[in-house]
């Protein structure tokens, strides 16, 4: 167990305000042991060896009845953190650190 910043999870529940979905959120990844974020950079060159996800800072998720390209364009508005796009695996990245995207 770990803990979550809890401003990503803020950034949650503006989306939801915003979007007003149907459906809910599915988080695809959450707090990451460095242990498992490192299995995943060897078998991914795109996972960060400093993620986020270490200190409990980042989400990947999907919003079920939403479009990735709208979520994703809503998370941007946001202008809270990172905003990673991830199309072909269904899901987009958020986090807390600096205001980015990719």
């Amino acid at each position: 167990m770990a803990a979550i910043d809890v401003r990503v999870l803020d950034q949650l529940a503006e989306l939801s305000r915003s979007l007003k979905p149907e459906g809910v959120f599915e988080i695809i990844s959450g707090y990451r042991s460095p242990e498992t974020n490192a299995m995943l950079r060897k078998n991914n060159e795109g996972v960060a060896g400093q993620s986020l996800h270490m200190q409990g800072k980042a989400l990947d998720v999907r919003l079920d009845g939403v479009p990735l390209f709208r979520l994703r364009s809503a998370a941007l508005a946001l202008a809270c953190g990172g905003v990673g796009y991830y199309p072909k695996s269904g899901f987009i990245h958020l986090d807390t650190g600096r205001i980015r995207n990719w």
